[in-house]
């Protein structure tokens, strides 16, 4: 009688809709997103590849290249790894941010990945918010190795100011943000996910040599500058090098300065650039003749 009684005893009635409800929550569905967005990042071998460990190699290849190279004048000079670190850590950022997740976005509409999550309870907000946390996640993860290896491979002297890191830690936190709400505005540009590469990526690159990357930024024609100045990656890799070079390499920025009001007011223009362009452009579903 006690066993039959038991097996009929109905379940608690208040703990489902709860669980259900707090499931259902934007934030938590953001956050679990997240998780779920920087597992399957590490997954993809050829997207590590060519948005996380490029910066490691192009770093290694320039600090091996112009090893016997000093940068700098007869004042000061740095090592060609201490000179390529920062440049190296705005273009992560770019790469990281801007370039893989246009990709991967319009991948995802190309493969019905988003087409399949229409149909569920999870908010755009919600997606885009995972999108940009894996990001941020993987973007300090990259960072973290960059500066290390250039550290300990290559003897970089790193900040011993707090200061300068609190300078690293906002230009990059904004960079990744801005370059990451660009990247989900611009991947709705490709027709389809095959010619998402062709279209993201000759842009990125031709930044990446007009923004003090892989070229010194001080040697390019003052007009080339200026086309580069209206962009963000110029500032972001401005901003880095106010962290990792010596204060006497300020004379030779644009301005003479490092300007990091300027770094600041350019990644927020470009940010809320960025966040009207997902707005504008963001749909579940390509819309018919795109």
């Amino acid at each position: 009688m006690s066993a039959t009684t038991t097996a009929a005893t109905p379940t608690p009635p208040a703990a489902r809709p709860a669980r259900t409800q707090r499931l259902r929550n934007p934030a938590v569905l953001a956050a679990h997103r997240v998780g779920y967005e920087v597992r399957s990042y590490f997954r993809q071998s050829d997207t590590l590849f060519f948005t996380f460990s490029f910066p490691l190699l192009m770093l290694t290849i320039f600090s091996v290249a112009f090893s016997s190279s000093d940068f700098g004048d007869d004042q000061v000079s740095v090592t060609a790894a201490q000179y390529y670190l920062p440049a190296m850590l705005a273009a992560g950022v770019l790469l990281s941010g801007l370039q893989n997740l246009a990709i991967d976005i319009a991948t995802e509409k190309n493969d019905g990945t988003l087409k399949r999550l229409a149909g569920t309870p999870l908010p755009p907000a919600s997606y885009l918010a995972g999108k940009l946390g894996q990001v941020v996640v993987t973007g300090c993860i990259q960072a973290a190795l960059v500066i290390a290896l250039a550290a300990v491979a290559f003897g970089v002297p790193l900040p011993t100011d707090l200061g300068a890191w609190l300078t690293f830690a906002w230009v990059l936190l904004l960079g990744m943000v801005t370059c990451g709400l660009l990247g989900i505005g611009l991947s709705a540009l490709p027709r389809s996910g095959r010619s998402a590469s062709a279209v993201i990526t000759p842009p990125v690159l031709f930044l990446q040599f007009i923004s003090g990357v892989y070229l010194p930024f001080n040697g390019l024609p003052s007009w080339l500058q200026d086309v580069a100045a209206l962009f963000p990656l110029k500032w972001l890799a401005q901003g880095m090098r106010s962290v990792f070079l010596p204060e006497e390499f300020a004379a030779v920025e644009a301005g003479g300065a490092w300007d990091l009001g300027g770094v600041a007011l350019a990644c927020a223009v470009w940010l809320v650039v960025g966040a009207v362009l997902c707005r504008v452009t963001f749909r579940w579903v390509r819309q018919s003749g795109r």
